[in-house]
């Protein structure tokens, strides 16, 4: 099973009595290297959430199809999701190999890929045996974007990528995702443009507020 297509159709979220977007309709399609716009606090986050399957939205449907053109069921989507965010935890008291060992239980590192080749990629041998507590925050985003751009998932999701990285992180990231992005579909939100060097499409969560939103 992989996903080749996501759709969807008039799609809103609310928090309590405030609509966070309304009317949204698109497709992302496999290939597709998708930025998602707009200041913080509008939507990118909600939206990447819903796309993911973490979220359902109030109205609108999210489909997932494959390459048939077969539906995957919504409770199976997380199987061809990897996500990388700022706010999702890794397990503090275990070191970063323990870390992969275990994210390795769950999902599988794209062909030719080890616990020990990734952290060779990550640039973090020296720390290979160090719990994460002890991280910085450069170095857990590091963790965090490998885990998330080498796993041999269909959907690549990440949130505010380059959150917490220095100028080489920012570098390391670009190569990194030109590098494991082939055959995929990536979607990434944020306020930086450099996060977004090999983005193919754009999508503002702006335009989600009131009217349908404009898919360029």
């Amino acid at each position: 099973m992989s996903c080749s297509r996501i759709v969807l159709e008039e799609v809103a979220k609310k928090f309590q009595h405030k609509w966070i977007f309304k009317d949204l309709k698109c497709t992302f399609q496999k290939n597709d290297i998708v930025s998602v716009r707009g200041q913080n606090g509008a939507g990118k986050s909600t939206l990447l959430k819903i796309i993911s399957g973490h979220l359902t939205p109030n109205q609108g449907a999210v489909s997932y199809l494959d390459h048939k053109e077969k539906q995957i069921a919504r409770d199976d989507i997380y199987k061809e999701v990897a996500f990388a965010a700022p706010y999702i935890s890794l397990l503090s008291r275990l070191n970063l190999s323990e870390n992969i060992d275990f994210y390795r239980k769950f999902k599988s590192l794209q062909g030719g890929l080890d616990t020990k080749t990734l952290i060779d990629l990550m640039g973090l041998k020296s720390a290979s045996h160090k719990e994460l507590r002890f991280f910085s925050s450069g170095m857990l985003q590091r963790v965090k974007l490998a885990l998330a751009m080498c796993t041999d998932s269909s959907i690549l999701i990440l949130d505010e990528p380059t959150s917490n990285l220095d100028e080489a992180g920012i570098v390391w990231y670009q190569e990194t995702l030109k590098k494991y992005c082939k055959d995929r579909m990536v979607i990434i939100a944020s306020n930086v443009e450099h996060d977004f060097t090999l983005c193919n499409r754009s999508i503002s969560v702006l335009d989600f507020k009131a009217v349908k939103a404009k898919f360029s």
